[in-house]
């Protein structure tokens, strides 16, 4: 008998944290491998997929029933919708004309030492030209397009597989 029935919540949590692990390794590769800088919005989608992954594993480790099960089920949406919107926002800004694209802004380790956690955010969707700049495509897609795309799949996984019923919930 298997160490965990494979299509259990348990097996589906773990699933999502593997694959929010998976895409924080790929980003950390083409970072330091390829050499790609991540611009302010790419380190908060990046928060959004390492937050989504944490609560995937815990859910995993929790094997929770019914009523907590639903919990990890609207932190992992909520998580997801944030992520997606900040996706969103990124793909808005690399589709801006030229003329439109905000000046660049200091990077976001300074503007966390020198500002406070609500104007940085502020700052980070305001005015931050380097993250027009698409550097990276797959299938004609940028970077922030395949995020927005991914945390809204892991979002409804993790949605659809924690609130549903199961054998043992």
């Amino acid at each position: 008998m298997p160490l965990i029935d494979p299509l259990s919540r348990r097996a589906w949590n773990l699933l999502g944290f593997a694959a929010c692990a998976l895409l924080i390794a790929y980003a950390l590769y083409t970072q330091h491998a390829g050499g790609l800088e991540p611009c302010p919005l790419c380190i908060l989608q990046r928060f959004a997929v390492i937050g989504l992954g944490l609560v995937f594993l815990i859910a995993a480790l929790h094997d929770p029933k019914r009523n907590a099960a639903r919990f990890y089920a609207i932190l992992l949406g909520v998580i997801a919708l944030v992520g997606a919107g900040i996706s969103g926002w990124h793909v808005r800004l690399q589709h801006l004309p030229a003329s439109d694209v905000p000046s660049c802004g200091p990077g976001l380790d300074y503007m966390l030492e020198v500002f406070p956690l609500l104007e940085t955010l502020k700052l980070v969707f305001t005015a931050s030209g380097e993250c027009a700049n698409v550097d990276w495509a797959f299938l004609g897609l940028g970077m922030p397009a395949w995020v927005l795309i991914c945390v809204t799949l892991l979002g409804l996984l993790g949605v659809s597989v924690n609130w549903r019923k199961w054998g043992h919930s």
